[in-house]
């Protein structure tokens, strides 16, 4: 909750920019460096793509499942456990610019070799990760990449410089997810995306990421910091071994939008569209304020007694267990030991 009469205002930015495909600690070598130049322009709060750590699975959508699962070995192999070794490396740029960074990394299941994770890390000016955000529901092609989320994740964090939530990609469309945010008095939204060349020709993903970023925020008078990432020609490269054709796929324009979005639903600042870069803007949270007069979808501007969202929060797992009774106390045959399941970061 925000503090009585304390309405925090604070640069923030979002970054437009590639991955160094496959390469977790190289990329987030890259975060770092990325963290350092947009605290050193005044950021407080810095926002990354969609799984920006390692990169995106572009041969889902160019090529058949068969042919791209050894590329999905390839992720596994070089995708990220939380914690770990490359998200520190993260955290330590966040503590040293005393910043707080939002960053998409595909995350490794600690129990299952296939299983990754569509997430968001959020992490403090303390260099502590705050919590993370696992994408509910894979869009698409990304079916056959990662598996989908709960809404354990589903959080708004209280932080200095206000509550501070957010979503990847697709799930930003998603109305009962963004709602659930906007219910636990979120006011700062990180919106991650990537870039999506291959969509249909006639559709101009820039605009569409635009849109998203506005309705959110016009909706819930929010501000929303969007950030996409781009295609380098380095991925480029890496596709033309799954396609001939991907560089004629890949290099469609139009098709990354970065910017900072008001809760008027107007852009704040400067923008980007495709090329690599960081945006900035400044937000003040008491421009909230007047709009929520108007269309307050969490308070006045609802009702509550016709409509009523539930929001399940509990973890799921594969597993159940139960500890077992002692044997003095009867217990019937068949209950289960409880038991740690085995942690394959423990396997790198």
């Amino acid at each position: 909750m925000l503090p009585d009469k304390e309405f925090p205002r604070f640069k923030a930015a979002a970054v437009q920019a590639s991955p160094v495909f496959l390469d977790a600690a190289a990329t987030a070598r890259k975060a770092a460096d990325l963290i350092s130049e947009a605290a050193g322009n005044g950021a407080r709060l810095i926002v990354f793509p969609e799984v920006f750590i390692p990169g995106y699975p572009y041969w889902s959508w160019i090529t058949d499942p068969v042919t791209g699962s050894a590329w999905f070995e390839k992720l596994v192999r070089a995708s990220v456990f939380l914690p770990g070794p490359e998200i520190e490396t993260v955290c330590a740029a966040a503590r040293a610019n005393d910043a707080y960074v939002v960053i998409g990394v595909n995350e490794r299941s600690p129990i299952s070799l296939g299983a990754l994770y569509n997430t968001l890390v959020f992490i403090g000016p303390d260099g502590a990760i705050l919590g993370k955000h696992r994408k509910l529901v894979p869009t698409w092609a990304e079916k056959l990449t990662w598996t989908g989320g709960d809404g354990s994740t589903l959080k708004v964090y209280d932080t200095e410089i206000g509550p501070l939530g957010g979503l990847a990609c697709g799930e930003n469309t998603n109305t009962l997810a963004r709602f659930s945010l906007l219910a636990q008095g979120e006011l700062v939204h990180a919106a991650s995306y990537i870039s999506l060349p291959v969509a249909p020709p006639d559709y101009d993903m820039a605009e569409a990421i635009k849109l998203r970023g506005q309705s959110h925020s016009f909706e819930g008078k929010v501000f929303t910091i969007v950030s996409t990432s781009t295609i380098s020609d380095e991925i480029i490269t890496e596709m033309e071994k799954v396609r001939p054709d991907a560089r004629a796929l890949l290099e469609r324009k139009s098709s990354a939008f970065s910017g900072i979005i008001g809760p008027d639903g107007r852009v704040v600042g400067d923008s980007l569209i495709d090329d690599e870069g960081i945006v900035y803007a400044e937000i003040d949270l008491a421009r909230c304020i007047q709009p929520k007069q108007m269309h307050d979808i969490i308070g006045h501007y609802n009702r509550f007694d016709v409509f009523q969202l539930h929001l399940n929060t509990a973890p799921q797992s594969a597993l159940a267990t139960k500890p077992a009774r002692q044997e003095a106390d009867g217990a019937p045959e068949g209950d289960l030991p409880s038991s740690e399941p085995l942690h394959l970061d423990k396997l790198k």
